[in-house]
């Protein structure tokens, strides 16, 4: 059975129209734009603020103690005598780069064994369903701990890859959730039959349709490798001479403190945490709301 060629250019300028559609529809959604916002403001602290204070602050000791905010010191000093803001300045981007590293390792192969697995089935799929089910199961924290506990030189982007291990077996479920249901829908019974190749289907048709999702599935990698990041640092895992959250807030309980009434320590890095992971649930909801019919209607 043949099919045109005008037919055949349509399928693929069809799936391409859904795509833009969907992402001009993106701007408008005001879950996407506060959340986007939120972490836009944070970004430009970590590399703005450097302009206005010396990121050297942050790796040598001030003058003062555990100084109270003032003039001279807006977030005061810590027991090491570090400015807390130029900390914060040099550690919001180190957190941040972390969960990158993982929300990008991890959707990459979330994405290709999740195409891989829901396009082509059979024994395959259900190899990599197997072991992806398992690795949902396991206690990832306690891996992670042995795992960071076991690397001689740690480096934020060695925290990255570690907390990667574990980054990708949700984006591969969701991934190969979509593709199951995309592989059955008639345009790329279309495509087949027009003589198309697998890749050429896969890229042409697929993918086009899982942007929303594969956005949706980095920026939850990135959050969850936030967190994981600053909970082996908190517990010492991470670099010791290289700041961010995660060894900002291990250093406020490690000198207690809360308990010495040091909120200027503690408290900033949490506001900041906050400010993240609100910005990205709020571009995650927002995303969720544009890919998932069920939830269109309340956005009309």
């Amino acid at each position: 059975m043949a099919v045109s060629a005008a037919t055949q250019a349509s399928v693929g300028t069809r799936v391409m129209r859904t795509a833009r559609t969907g992402w001009g529809f993106l701007w408008g959604n005001p879950k996407i734009t506060i959340g986007l916002g939120m972490v836009l403001f944070v970004f430009l602290f970590g590399i703005v603020g450097r302009w206005f204070r010396d990121p050297d602050l942050a790796l040598m000791g001030a003058v003062e103690l555990n100084k109270s905010p003032s003039l001279q010191y807006p977030l005061g000093t810590d027991s090491t005598g570090r400015d807390v803001l130029a900390l914060l300045i040099v550690g919001t981007p180190n957190s941040v780069r972390v969960g990158i590293i993982a929300g990008a390792v991890g959707s990459a192969i979330g994405i290709t064994l999740g195409i891989i697995t829901g396009y082509f089935r059979g024994p395959v799929d259900t190899v990599i369903r197997s072991f992806t089910d398992i690795m949902l199961m396991v206690p990832s924290i306690f891996v992670l701990i042995i795992i960071a506990a076991s690397v001689r030189v740690m480096t934020m982007e060695a925290i990255g890859f570690i907390v990667a291990i574990f980054a990708w077996p949700r984006p591969t479920r969701q991934i190969r959730a979509q593709v199951l249901s995309l592989r059955e829908r008639p345009f790329v019974e279309i495509a087949k039959l027009s003589g198309l190749g697998e890749l050429r289907i896969i890229f042409q048709e697929i993918l086009p349709n899982l942007l929303p999702y594969i956005v949706a599935g980095f920026v939850g990698s990135v959050s969850g490798g936030i967190l994981a990041s600053i909970g082996l640092e908190m517990l010492g895992m991470g670099p010791q001479r290289i700041p961010s959250l995660g060894s900002t807030l291990y250093w406020a309980l490690f000198h207690a403190a809360i308990m010495r009434g040091m909120w200027w320590w503690w408290v900033p890095p949490i506001v900041i945490l906050v400010l993240i992971f609100t910005g990205l649930f709020l571009f995650n909801t927002g995303l969720d709301e544009i890919a998932n019919p069920k939830l269109k209607g309340a956005l009309e």
